[in-house]
């Protein structure tokens, strides 16, 4: 008995899987009608937003407007102080990098005639190496 219980049960189970399948497949409008439904309600329920809406005068709107343009100008001007300090420290630094490299090629350049005047060619240290 106990059996036929749970064949019973099963068989409850499986009718009601089926009938909630049947159930959405038929319900379900074709999917333009559904798109249209979702548009018109999206487009309702905007105007009823905008009409919620509580705009500025145009003081306000004036306000807001030069205190948006003061904030850029600000920001722009600082932008600009940056890219001028670096620019000039980068060309400072690269000038200094050149003097240096070419006061240490002319020093070599010096070192190196004066001690082949004496005989001693770049790295050596006395005449008794040759």
């Amino acid at each position: 008995m106990a059996k036929k219980e749970s064949s019973e049960a099963a068989k409850k189970i499986a009718k009601a899987e089926k009938e909630k399948t049947s159930k959405k497949s038929k319900n379900k409008p074709n999917v333009f009608v559904r798109m249209g439904k979702a548009i018109k309600n999206f487009f309702k329920n905007s105007k009823g937003d905008l009409k919620k809406i509580t705009w500025p005068d145009a003081k306000e709107v004036i306000k807001g407007t030069v205190v948006t343009i003061v904030c850029i100008a600000i920001v722009g001007v600082l932008v600009f102080l940056v890219d001028l300090g670096l620019t000039k420290g980068i060309s400072g630094l690269r000038t200094v990098a050149e003097n240096r490299t070419t006061t240490t090629i002319a020093e070599t350049t010096t070192a190196g005639e004066a001690s082949n005047a004496g005989g001693l060619s770049i790295g050596e240290d006395t005449p008794a190496a040759q």
